[in-house]
C-alpha cells in the first residue's frame, strides 16, 4: 500500500501596483494592480478550475495575497475560509526595503543575484538571507504536511517563498532556486508521499498571463 500523499497548490499573488515595482517592497504590504487583476478575471476562473475541492487555504499576512484569493472566488472558485500563515510571507529585506531599484546597488554588502534584487547571502540589517528563507518556509511546509496529512492545501503567497518552497522540497541552494521563474498568479504544486518530497509542477500560468 502507498503511504498517504499531501499536495500543497501554491499560487503567487496577483501584480502590484506599479508605483510599488520601481521599489524593493518585500513584506511591505503594498496594493495590487486594479487595472490588471480586472482584465484577468478569466485567468483567475481557469486558475481556480485547476485547483482541487475540498481544500485547506492558507494566505500570508500581507494583503495582496488575500485579494488574489478574494478574485479567484469572485471567479467562480467556492469561497473558503483561510488561516493566516506568516512562514509564507515574502523574504525580508530590512532597512533595504523601500529603496528605488537604481538606488540598490549602493546599498549592498555583495553583487546582486542575476534574477534578484540581492545575493541569496546577503542579509540585510533587519532582514534575512534568501538561505534563511529557505529554512523558515521548510519548517512551515513540513508542519503542514505533519498537521494536515492526506489533505488538499492552497498556500497563496510569494514569488520568493515558491522558490524557497521547490528548494527545500529538491535540496537546492539559494543561488540555484533564485534562478527559478515564478510568474503572478502562476501555480506551483508540490507533493509529500511518506516522507519523501516531490514538485508536480512549477510555475504553470493561466492564458493571458505571461510567466516571468
Amino acid at each position: 500500500m502507498l503511504p498517504q500523499s499531501t499536495h500543497f497548490w501554491l499560487i503567487r499573488h496577483a501584480l502590484v501596483d506599479a508605483e510599488a515595482r520601481k521599489t524593493l517592497y518585500g513584506t511591505a504590504d503594498v496594493p495590487i494592480c486594479e487595472s490588471t487583476m480586472a482584465a484577468q478575471g478569466p485567468a483567475y476562473a481557469e486558475l481556480g478550475r485547476r485547483l482541487p475541492q475540498p481544500a485547506r487555504w492558507l494566505v500570508t499576512p500581507l494583503s495582496r495575497t488575500h485579494r488574489t484569493a478574494q478574485a479567484i472566488f469572485a471567479a467562480g472558485y467556492p469561497e473558503q475560509s483561510w488561516t493566516v500563515d506568516p512562514a509564507f510571507i515574502e523574504q525580508s529585506f530590512g532597512r533595504l526595503q523601500g529603496l528605488a531599484g537604481t538606488d540598490l546597488p549602493n546599498h549592498l554588502a555583495l553583487p546582486s543575484h542575476d534574477f534578484w534584487p540581492i545575493s541569496h547571502a546577503e542579509r540585510p540589517d533587519g532582514g534575512e538571507s534568501f538561505e534563511e528563507v529557505i529554512g523558515r518556509v521548510g519548517v512551515g511546509l513540513e508542519a503542514l504536511a505533519r498537521a494536515h496529512k492526506g489533505e488538499d492545501i492552497v498556500i497563496v503567497c510569494h514569488g520568493g517563498a515558491i522558490r524557497a518552497a521547490i528548494a527545500h522540497v529538491l535540496g537546492l541552494g539559494g543561488e540555484s532556486a533564485l534562478r527559478l521563474s515564478v510568474g503572478n498568479i502562476s501555480l506551483t504544486r508540490l507533493e509529500q508521499r511518506g516522507q519523501a518530497w516531490r514538485v508536480v509542477s512549477a510555475n504553470e500560468t493561466v492564458e493571458g498571463v505571461p510567466a516571468l
